[in-house]
C-alpha cells in the first residue's frame, strides 16, 4: 500500500526562548527534524512532506538538501490545519503516516508496528504518563475501543484522571483524509483544528482505530522546553554508549560520554571520562583516548595514546602515535606511524613523517616534515605574510632548536640543525648546523628607568 509520510514542523517553539527555530535545536549534534526525516526515509515512503512555518527560511537554509517536498504553513491554526496544507500533495489512496519534527527520537521499528497495526484503518500511537498533564487523552468506549481524544484545555475533571495519552502520531487512510480535515471545528478552549477529532470521525465512519502502546515513552516524547531537550539528549547518549558497550568500546564512565555523530572502534579500545565525538570518527585497535579530549572527525591509528585535554579535527593519525595533553590538531593535519604530538603544541594543514616529534609549545602550520625529525620547544613555523599562506619543509632527521622561527617558503634539508633562537630565512643545508641569531651586545653604561615617588 502506498505510504506518504507527513512530518509537521511549522510551530514557533515559544518555551525555547531562541531565536533558533524549535525544530533545528540538535539531538546528539544534529538537528530534531533532520533526524526525524531520516527516520522516515529508512520507511521508504512514495513521499515525504515536511510541513514547515515559523522560520522556515533558516529551516530551509540548513535541511533544504533533503530529497523532501517543503510545504509552507503560513497559518498556524493547529495540527489538524497543519495535515490539511499538506493534503493537496497526498494522492487519494494509500495511507499516511503524521509525525513531528519535534519528536526526535521515534525509530523506524515503531512507526512499522503501527503501519501494520493501521492496515486499511487508523492506528495511533499512544504512552501511558505518570503525569499526563499537558497530553490529549485516550478516551474509551465500554467495550474497550478508542472512543474519542480530548485535549487538556477541553478535558474536565474525569478525563484529566485519564493516564492514557496520545502522542500525535497517526497513520490515516488516505481514502477518507479530505473529508475528515474538511469537518474538523475549531470551536475548543484553543480554537485551534484538532487532527485528534479524527479519531470520532473514523469511528462515525465506520472505519476501526488501532491504539498502539509505545514500548518507551522517550520515543514518543516532544521537545518543548530546553529541559525537554536536555532530558533526551541524556536518553540518546545513553543509548549510543550502552550500544558502544555491548560492541566492546570501554567507556570509563558512560554516564560522561558524547556521541554526536558516528564512532566506529577496533578492539580494546578505551574511552575515559568527558569526550565529545562529532562527525565520523574512528578508533582503531588499543587506542586510548584521555578525559576531556574532543574529537571531530578524526581517523586514528592502533595502538595511538591521545592524552587528556586534547582537541582534533578533520585530522589523520597513524599508529603508535602520542598526542597530548593539551594539543590541538587542526584540519588536514596528517600524522605518520609514532609521531609524538606533546602539550600545547598545535598541527595545521601539515603532514608530520614516521617517528617524528614535537613535544612542546610549538606551531606548526602548511609544513611537510619528514621522518624522525626533532621540533625543539617554542619552535614557529611563519607560513603566514598577511594575505598568502607558505609552505615550509623539513627533510629527516632534522633537528630543529628550541625557540626556533622558521619563516616560509623555506626548506631545512636532511640531517640539518638549526640553532636555538634562530630565524630561518632561507634554505639550511644538509647536515649542517645553521644560526640565525642577532648578535648579542650588553650596553655598558645604560640606565633603566625607574617610576618616581609622587
Amino acid at each position: 500500500m502506498e505510504l506518504h509520510i507527513v512530518i509537521l514542523a511549522a510551530g514557533k517553539g515559544t518555551r525555547m526562548y531562541s531565536a533558533l527555530p524549535k525544530v533545528l535545536h540538535r539531538i546528539g549534534g544534529k538537528a530534531m527534524l533532520a533526524r526525524v526525516v531520516e527516520t522516515a526515509q529508512s520507511l521508504q515512503p512514495q513521499g515525504i512532506h515536511v510541513v514547515v512555518g515559523h522560520g522556515k527560511d533558516a529551516v530551509l537554509a540548513q535541511l533544504g538538501h533533503y530529497p523532501v517536498n517543503w510545504v509552507a504553513q503560513t497559518e498556524q491554526l493547529g495540527t489538524g490545519h497543519a495535515l490539511k496544507t499538506a493534503l493537496p500533495h497526498l494522492p487519494p489512496h494509500g495511507r499516511t503516516l503524521v509525525l513531528y519534527g519535534d519528536v526526535p527520537l521515534i525509530d523506524a521499528d515503531t512507526l512499522r508496528g503501527l503501519l501494520a497495526a493501521a492496515g486499511e484503518g487508523v492506528a495511533l500511537l499512544t504512552d501511558v504518563a505518570d503525569n499526563p498533564h499537558g497530553y490529549g487523552r485516550i478516551i474509551r468506549a465500554a467495550d474497550g475501543t478508542v472512543a474519542a481524544i480530548v485535549e487538556e484545555k477541553d478535558a474536565d475533571a474525569a478525563q484529566k484522571a485519564i493516564k492514557e495519552i496520545n502522542t500525535g502520531i497517526f497513520v490515516l487512510p488516505n481514502t477518507h483524509l479530505s473529508a475528515w480535515l474538511g469537518a474538523l471545528q475549531s470551536n475548543n478552549a484553543q480554537g485551534e483544528y484538532y487532527l485528534t477529532d479524527v479519531v470520532s470521525l473514523a469511528r462515525a465512519s465506520g472505519v476501526a482505530v488501532s491504539p498502539v502502546a509505545v514500548r518507551a515513552a522517550h520515543l514518543a516524547a516532544g521537545v518543548n522546553n530546553k529541559n525537554q531537550l536536555a532530558a533526551l539528549e541524556r536518553v540518546y547518549q545513553h543509548e549510543q554508549a550502552q550500544a558502544l558497550m555491548t560492541a566492546g568500546l570501554t567507556l570509563r564512565d558512560p554516564s560522561r560520554f558524547d556521541l554526536r555523530g558516528t564512532l566506529a572502534h577496533g578492539r580494546d579500545v578505551a574511552v575515559d571520562v568527558n569526550c565529545v565525538f562529532e562527525g565520523e570518527c574512528v578508533l582503531g585497535d588499543n587506542v586510548s583516548v584521555g578525559a576531556n579530549c574532543v574529537l571531530i572527525n578524526a581517523n586514528i591509528g592502533a595502538g595511538t595514546v591521545i592524552a587528556p585535554f586534547s582537541h582534533l579535527e578533520n585530522c589523520t593519525v597513524g599508529a603508535g602515535a602520542h598526542i597530548g595533553p593539551y594539543a590541538r590538531l587542526r584540519p588536514k593535519a596528517v600524522l605518520d606511524d609514532g609521531v609524538h604530538i606533546g602539550n600545547f603544541v598545535e598541527v595545521k594543514n601539515s603532514r608530520i613523517g614516521r617517528g617524528s616529534k614535537a613535544n612542546h609549545l610549538s606551531y606548526i602550520g602548511d609544513a611537510q616534515i619528514g621522518e624522525r625529525s626533532n621540533i625543539g620547544a617554542g619552535t614557529i613555523t611563519c607560513n603566514y605574510d598577511g594575505v598568502n599562506k607558505h609552505k615550509t619543509v623539513i627533510g629527516d632527521e632534522v633537528r630543529v632548536g628550541s625557540g626556533t622561527m622558521i619563516v616560509a617558503p623555506v626548506e631545512i634539508q636532511d640531517r640539518a640543525t638549526t640553532g636555538a633562537g634562530s630565524v630561518i630565512t632561507k634554505t639550511c643545508p644538509a647536515n649542517k648546523l645553521t644560526l640565525g641569531r642577532a648578535r648579542q651586545q650588553t650596553i655598558e653604561h645604560w640606565v633603566r628607568p625607574e617610576k618616581t615617588d609622587k
